[in-house]
């Protein structure tokens, strides 16, 4: 290459443009700060509707109101636009104490009985600071009546839950006064009063607090929390209020609680520090600060570090550079929450006197995939927040099982001490299903054609034939976006050969539910004694005993077994021969039922102006369906007639049924149900 080709390159540096898109226009700080403030005002923005003037929703019906503070973005905007416009959120600031607040919006939470059963299982026994049950409280009551607050919101579009759980609960004077000194504030930034109901719970390392609030403000409008509010307001909020009572955290109290982190098995905040600082896994401690505090920080990661290298999450590549594992964090987590459930487990055992080895404890990640028979051993909420409970079972098999997220209705009879048997999603046909597949004809499923047959053969209750088809054509329109069924037209839907083993796998996919079967409400002692068909009778006729563990509480059963034995000798409902063997009495189950339905009926008949008549084997039923009865023997149904009742076995098929006439034919110790087959009857 010659000079003159070296010298040609001449570079001209032009004016310093902007790196906006191009065509874009450079936006200056005062300018994106403005930008910043609007986006969380709460005051009506330029597209906001004039004064005096209401939008109206499209088709010119459903006109509300879009305007007014706290609606477009939320309330409790203008607290976040001013912790923006200041610096940023100082519950993490030094000296601040630590509080952690969980949230979740829950839409119509009072029309399917969730805000109920939440409310229930918040206030469950051993929860308060006593053992006993936790006590609602709101703003201005100490007993607040938690049916009068569902009631309230029922018509809610949504409903708010909280957790408070200060790091420093227990030397807080006053939890419950602390609560609503934090509600007040809340009230204060969202510009509205609050209709709430809270409840403390002691039974954690850390006091803590449940908070419900409706989904209506002051006005009667749907409250609407800024998302950087809820995400952080509540929590700033909280720990002005903690810091503010107990004082600031001195360094000595810091450098105690950081350090009693270093050998914890779950995700600490020494953990998220490091994460944050690692420059794409790799963290470099090689240079030692001067500073007395950053030498402290530098020895808590050290430390901890030593601690995740022996459990093969961080791997030290030279003195001082280490790398920490992809799944550390995950990893943490999952081993935090084990621990919690394992501490959960040997809490609710010691409570009833129960030792176990840990090594025995099985804890399931869905349903058990072979049944579980035990005894319950604690129920309690899977996700505070939330309404699906946690079942522990002391299992006959010798072992302590954990089982997450049963809905509340299964177990609903189940009360500490009942055995119950929890099983594998259930993966049964559904009837309409079935009804799909026999009006199909030639793989073509036609709705007109349901129709017509409906109405021919009249058993839908209430004669609405068109809603009875829509059922199953929305049916069938999720199987469409499952793809097992094709939408020809509006009257032609292609179904498959295999069509309902196919939907039923579907739903078993999809069904993540354990089946809970509750098969004695009555704990083994009261079983020993008591008058009708308990469990142990049902184990007694059947005697393999091979699914009895030697220990725990399969030896417990065993026990009772022998006990139970005994009992029926000596009330003659057994005898034993001269080389030691136990004969019952024949239809020992039938009897036994037969005899406690009869004596309940009658002490029933003492309180009813109806007198009671047994229902024989074989007889047809037919009456009003107006309650239940738990007994030894099971649960039954109360039927009455114009001049007498009767008590036959209930099934969770005539729930929906309460309160009006139904019919079934008594068989073998249960009843078919004949319903929506007769005039005024329902499905």
């Amino acid at each position: 290459m010659s000079a003159d080709d070296e010298n040609r390159f001449r570079p001209k540096p032009g004016r310093i443009r902007s790196d906006a898109p191009k065509g874009g226009k450079t936006k200056s700080f005062i300018t994106q700060a403005k930008k910043i403030a609007r986006q969380h005002s709460t005051t009506s923005s330029r597209s906001s509707p004039r004064p005096g003037k209401t939008p109206t929703a499209k088709g010119g019906k459903g006109a509300r109101s879009t305007g007014g503070p706290g609606v477009r973005r939320g309330r409790g905007a203008a607290f976040v636009r001013a912790r923006t416009l200041s610096g940023g959120w100082r519950h993490s600031a030094p000296g601040m104490r630590r509080v952690v607040v969980k949230t979740r919006y829950v839409k119509e939470a009072g029309r399917n009985g969730r805000a109920a059963a939440h409310l229930r299982y918040i206030q469950r026994d051993g929860t308060s600071r006593d053992g006993e049950r936790g006590q609602l409280y709101s703003a201005t009551e100490d007993r607040a009546d938690g049916d009068a607050f569902v009631e309230r919101g029922k018509e809610d579009r949504h409903q708010f839950r909280f957790i408070v759980s200060p790091e420093d609960g227990a030397d807080l004077t006053d939890l419950t006064a602390h609560t609503r000194d934090l509600m007040q504030q809340i009230e204060a930034d969202l510009g509205t009063k609050l209709d709430w109901v809270a409840v403390n719970h002691y039974n954690t390392g850390h006091p803590h607090v449940h908070v419900i609030v409706r989904g209506k403000d002051h006005l009667g409008e749907n409250l609407v929390i800024n998302g950087d509010y809820l995400a952080n307001g509540i929590r700033e909020r909280a720990s002005e209020l903690t810091t503010l009572e107990l004082g600031p955290v001195t360094e000595i109290e810091q450098a105690r609680k950081l350090s009693a982190e270093i050998d914890q098995d779950r995700f600490t905040r020494i953990d998220r520090a490091m994460t944050e600082e690692a420059d794409e896994r790799f963290l470099d401690l090689r240079h030692e600060p001067a500073e007395p505090r950053r030498q402290f920080n530098r020895t808590l990661r050290l430390r901890r570090l030593a601690k995740l290298e022996k459990m093969g999450l961080a791997t030290p590549h030279a003195p001082g550079v280490w790398e920490l594992s992809k799944d550390m964090e995950s990893t943490l987590r999952e081993l935090g929450e084990r621990g919690d459930i394992i501490r959960n487990m040997h809490k609710a055992l010691k409570a009833d006197g129960l030792e176990r080895d840990p090594m025995t404890f099985h804890i399931h990640d869905g349903p058990p995939e072979a049944p579980v028979i035990g005894r319950v051993v604690d129920k309690y909420l899977s996700d505070e927040l939330g309404e699906n409970l946690t079942v522990v079972v002391d299992g006959i098999d010798g072992r302590t099982h954990h089982v997450a997220g049963i809905e509340p209705a299964r177990v609903e009879d189940a009360r500490i001490g009942s055995v119950v048997e929890i099983g594998p999603a259930e993966t049964a046909s559904r009837p309409s299903d079935r009804s799909i597949a026999a009006i199909a004809e030639d793989g073509i499923y036609r709705p007109s054609r349901h129709l017509e047959q409906a109405k021919f053969e009249g058993r839908v209750p209430g004669g609405d034939y068109e809603g009875y088809v829509d059922a199953h054509v929305r049916r069938l329109e999720a199987l469409r976006r499952a793809g097992i069924v094709e939408r020809i037209d509006a009257d032609q839907w292609r179904i498959p050969e295999d069509f309902e083993s196919r939907a039923t796998a579907y739903d078993a996919g999809r069904n993540r539910q354990a089946s809970v079967r509750v098969l004695s409400v009555l704990d083994l002692e009261k079983q020993i004694g008591a008058d009708g068909a308990t469990w142990l009778d049902r184990r007694l006729v059947t005697p393999d005993a091979t699914d009895l563990a030697s220990a725990g509480f399969g030896q417990q059963v065993r026990e009772a077994m022998d006990q139970r034995r005994e009992h029926h000798v000596e009330h003659g409902d057994a005898t034993r021969s001269r080389d030691g063997r136990i004969f019952y009495r024949r239809n020992l189950l039938a009897t036994l039922r037969e005899r406690e339905v009869a004596n309940f009926g009658a002490e029933m008949a003492a309180s009813k102006v109806l007198p009671f008549r047994a229902a024989a084997d074989g007889e047809t039923v037919s009456g009003k369906f107006t309650g239940t009865v738990q007994l030894t023997s099971g649960k039954f149904a109360i039927v009455e007639k114009s001049h007498e009742f009767t008590l036959v076995p209930w099934r969770p098929v005539i729930d929906r049924q309460l309160g009006r006439e139904i019919m079934g034919v008594v068989q073998g110790g249960s009843v078919s149900w004949q319903l929506g087959r007769q005039k005024g009857l329902g499905l």
